[in-house]
C-alpha cells in the first residue's frame, strides 16, 4: 500500500534509485529538486531533505512510498506566487516503473484534501501539453482546463480544480 511521507534522509538509497530510472538532469516534478542540489552522497542528500523541512511554511514536499521503494513525489505550494503562476500549485511526478497504476490520481487526491484543509478553495496545475496521461489523471481530479500557454519548458495546459 502506497504512502505519502514528508522527505527523509533515510530514504537517500531509495530515492537514487528512483532518480536514476528518470535518467540525468532534473526533472522529477513534486521533488523541489534544483539543479545545484547534491543528492548522491549522504551529506548532499541530508542537506537537501532540511531545505525541503524548511519550505514547510510555504510548500508541503511529500514523497509516494511503497515497501520502502520511492514511487514519486508531489508538492502542494501555498499561496499565489511567480512560483505557483509558473509551475501550479501542485506538481508531481511518478518514476516510470511505477506509472500506469493510478499513483498519481492517488497522490493528486491526498494532496487536494491538503489544500481544502488549508483552506485553499482552488488549485492551479500545469502539464506539458503532450502529456496525455497527466492531463487526463487532473482531470478526472476535477480539473477543469483554463488555456494552453507556451513556457520556458514549452506548451503547458493549466488547469484549475474548485475545491468547494
Amino acid at each position: 500500500m502506497s504512502e505519502l511521507i514528508a522527505p527523509i534522509a533515510s530514504l537517500h538509497a531509495a530515492w537514487l534509485v528512483a532518480h536514476r530510472e528518470w535518467g540525468p538532469g532534473v526533472h522529477e516534478d513534486g521533488f523541489g529538486l534544483r539543479a545545484d542540489d547534491e543528492v548522491e552522497s549522504a551529506a548532499g542528500f541530508a542537506e537537501w531533505v532540511r531545505r525541503l523541512q524548511a519550505e514547510s511554511g510555504r510548500c508541503a514536499h511529500r514523497w509516494i512510498v511503497e515497501d520502502g521503494e520511492v514511487l514519486g513525489g508531489i508538492a502542494l505550494r501555498y499561496g499565489m506566487s511567480d512560483a505557483v503562476l509558473r509551475a501550479g500549485h501542485i506538481g508531481y511526478g511518478v518514476r516510470p516503473s511505477a506509472r500506469r497504476r493510478g499513483v498519481a490520481g492517488w497522490a493528486l487526491a491526498h494532496m487536494l484534501d491538503v489544500a481544502r484543509e488549508r483552506g485553499m478553495g482552488q488549485v492551479l496545475l500545469l502539464c506539458a501539453d503532450g502529456n496525455v496521461a497527466s492531463a487526463r489523471t487532473i482531470e478526472k481530479a476535477g480539473g477543469v482546463l483554463e488555456s494552453v500557454r507556451d513556457t520556458e519548458l514549452g506548451p503547458a495546459r493549466r488547469y484549475w480544480i474548485a475545491l468547494g
